[in-house]
């Protein structure tokens, strides 16, 4: 610790910080365009100038460290006028088009200029004009106002993983341009808007179309992959105009993906379903929500006393929120039916508990990670950055995957197979565990088979540097491993390699709601997904799933709900993918209700709406309650989703998950034909549900990568 003075106060700090962190932290504004917290430090905009007794001209706050005795001024007239310099230098070329500029209201060029800047100019001549550049479908551009900060160009090399902009020529000539012919492609290249402190980078999907000033602020969460970023919902008229990060350190940092930034134009797409709608000879006719119920209650009861009770098979989406699944189990369990589950895209189903093992920043301290079937960009942008991090900081990262993809990350190792074969490169590693210290392996099932796998472990130099070290390891199990037929097996091989080298193992699978559907269904007696398939299922319940585009698993599923002689959909979109269905009934968005989900780090968080459903959609937990009513099931009287909540979380009690479990091994297992030649099929996070494969901007830019890639532009 250093003791300095920043404006006549004394304080204490930690060695190593600078100017502007420490006046940050105390509460002393220094005024900055250049500088962020998350990006390395670039000093070029200039506007941070301070003073520091003995020092004769003015230092940037930004770059220079504190030292012990520094006595810091950042109000005084010798700073003032060198800040008021940089700032009229900073307006010579900039336009003065704040009232047509997206950035007005929200512009820290304004700001900091009447805070810090002069009265008028003294620049006459004519300004600079720079052309635009199309950098995409996202983001729009208006290089004439750029400041040259760098920020947008230090975080697509430093964040996203790749320098997508650069700035070229020097002086009054300098400006950020784009490779030849190429739009920006990161997966989180929306936050370069944010970072942008003037207008010239907004977003194009949103320009023009409301005042900051107009705009009221809702916090809510992402439900399109696991992590749950927190995110901000600005809404005008009740309609969500755009979504902004809201900061979370221990989850997204400040930074959102294309997908939860661009995904909410899906939330007004024509595909909407408004109404309650059931089909009366074969055609499909617009009702009100009464007859709807009456509907559907008369043919399930039709149903139940013609087949039994254990002919319904309700499916819920992973994307569902523990009041959701909580309700839809237990109007399964009061009927009667035991068949029900929420893992559309998997295809083995003897194991269960799996969660990411540690907390979410607690990656960038791993010193050795091996990830079996990922694509970390398009399943986990914001994770992926938490990896590129970890391996900035000094760490390794080998990668085993089924298809050739550029994670944007140095690897150590680099392994590409077959899907079916994760299970061989287990057994590879536990062998080479085996060779080194056979005591480590306490599974019988385990030895058994690992004593039959030969390797040389002379070619695999990687593997003994992972097993053997004292540092910190782990074992991540990505969406594509989870989804293939030996999942269960998997899981129990890399837990097993993990507890016996003192790591972690965790699970990166895309689920929104995996663990909080699994806290809720893991002590039911329950037939799952392959299980449901091999029944004579005369009734399906469907919430929040397309049956067409979500339901990945390649267990033919499809087939027994189209045999079947009676199904509903409560969904919020409408398409012919509900051709085969007898009733659909609307259902709010998530933006639209309240909800609790449960992230991949066992995070609870809890949301409120932040826009009135549209026209007669309701939220999925209130259908639920009056479908209970309707079909005269007991103790389906709930006034909130906090009520129902609490039947699922007490609150004042601390959540308790279940462990990792998983069935026995085969200890006669070999790799067969067929397992050499399982793949696994890729998705882009354009496609990952109902409501993001109807943004058009973010379908846009999926369609111009494609063409890119067929032209072969660098």
């Amino acid at each position: 610790m250093i003791k300095l003075k920043i404006d006549g106060k004394s304080i204490e700090v930690e060695s190593k910080k600078t100017i502007i962190q420490v006046a940050d932290e105390i509460g002393i504004d220094i005024p900055r365009f250049c500088y962020h917290k998350k990006l390395s430090v670039a000093a070029n905009c200039r506007m941070c100038l301070v003073q520091v007794k003995n020092i004769g001209k003015p230092l940037p706050a930004c770059a220079t460290q504190v030292m012990d005795g520094m006595e810091v001024s950042t109000k005084t007239k010798f700073t003032k006028e060198a800040q008021q310099s940089v700032m009229e230098f900073l307006l010579i070329n900039h336009p003065l088009d704040c009232p047509i500029c997206d950035q007005g209201g929200e512009c820290d060029l304004q700001d900091t200029a009447v805070a810090y800047g002069t009265s008028q100019t003294r620049y006459a001549e004519e300004k600079r004009v720079v052309i635009n550049k199309n950098i995409g479908p996202l983001i729009s551009t208006d290089l004439t106002r750029c400041i040259q900060c760098t920020r947008c160009v230090r975080f697509l090399k430093e964040i996203g993983g790749v320098q997508e902009l650069g700035l070229v020529g020097r002086g009054e000539h300098a400006e950020i341009s784009a490779y030849v012919d190429k739009s920006v492609e990161s997966e989180l290249s929306g936050n370069i808007i944010d970072l942008c402190p003037v207008g010239a980078l907004t977003s194009k999907p949103f320009r023009y179309k409301a005042r900051t000033w107009e705009l009221i602020r809702r916090p809510t969460i992402s439900i399109h992959d696991s992590l749950g970023s927190n995110l901000e919902m600005h809404i005008k008229d009740d309609h969500v105009m755009r979504t902004l990060p809201k900061e979370n350190d221990e989850i997204n940092e400040c930074w959102i993906s294309d997908r939860d930034r661009f995904s909410y134009e899906g939330f007004y797409h024509s595909d909407r379903l408004l109404e309650p709608m059931i089909k009366k000879n074969k055609k499909w006719q617009k009702v009100d929500w009464e007859e709807a119920l009456d509907f559907f209650t008369q043919n399930i009861k039709k149903i139940i006393k013609r087949d039994g009770e254990d002919s319904l098979a309700f499916l819920h989406s992973p994307q569902s929120s523990l009041e959701e699944s909580y309700l839809i189990h237990k109007m399964a369990n009061q009927i009667g039916s035991s068949n029900i589950d929420y893992r559309i895209t998997q295809n083995n189903f003897d194991f269960s508990g799996a969660w990411l093992g540690c907390e979410i920043r607690e990656i960038e301290t791993f010193d050795n990670v091996i990830i079996i079937g990922s694509n970390l960009r398009l399943d986990q942008p914001l994770l992926a950055n938490r990896f590129r991090k970890m391996v900035n900081n000094g760490g390794k990262l080998t990668l085993i995957n089924s298809s050739d993809h550029d994670p944007l990350i140095p690897l150590e190792k680099k392994i590409i197979c077959k899907s079916g074969e994760y299970k061989l490169q287990l057994i590879k590693m536990l062998r080479a565990l085996y060779e080194i210290d056979p005591k480590k392996i306490k599974n019988e099932d385990v030895l058994n088979l690992i004593k039959k796998e030969k390797i040389n472990l002379d070619t695999l130099e990687w593997l003994k540097r992972f097993i053997r070290g004292r540092n910190k390891k782990a074992i991540f199990l990505g969406q594509s491993a989870l989804e293939t037929k030996d999942a269960g097996d998997l899981v129990l091989l890399a837990n097993a390699l993990t507890e016996s080298i003192s790591g972690i193992f965790g699970s990166l699978s895309n689920y929104p709601n995996g663990v909080g559907l699994d806290l809720i269904s893991h002590k039911q007696e329950l037939h799952n997904l392959k299980e449901i398939s091999e029944k004579n299922i005369s009734a399906f319940i469907a919430l929040n799933i397309d049956p067409k585009n979500d339901i990945r698993s390649k267990i033919n599923i499809l087939k027994t709900i189209n045999k079947a002689k009676f199904k509903t959909a409560i969904t919020p979109y409408f398409g012919e993918e509900f051709d085969s269905f007898d009733c659909v009934l609307p259902m709010a968005i998530f933006t639209e209700s309240s909800g609790s989900y449960i992230n991949i780090a066992r995070k609870l968080q809890t949301i409120k709406a932040v826009t009135s459903p549209k026209g007669q959609a309701r939220p999925a937990w209130k259908i639920l309650r009056v479908l209970g009513n309707y079909l005269g099931l007991d103790d389906f009287e709930y006034d909130s989703s906090d009520e129902v909540l609490c039947k699922v979380v007490h609150p004042k009690k601390r959540l308790t998950f279940p462990s990792i479990s998983t069935k026995s091994l085969d200890p006669n297992w070999t790799l067969s034909i067929d397992d050499a030649n399982e793949t696994s099929e890729i998705f882009s996070l354009e496609q990952s549900d109902m409501i993001v494969r109807r943004a058009a901007s973010l379908q846009e830019k999926k369609r111009k990568q494609l063409a890119n890639n067929k032209k072969g532009v660098l």
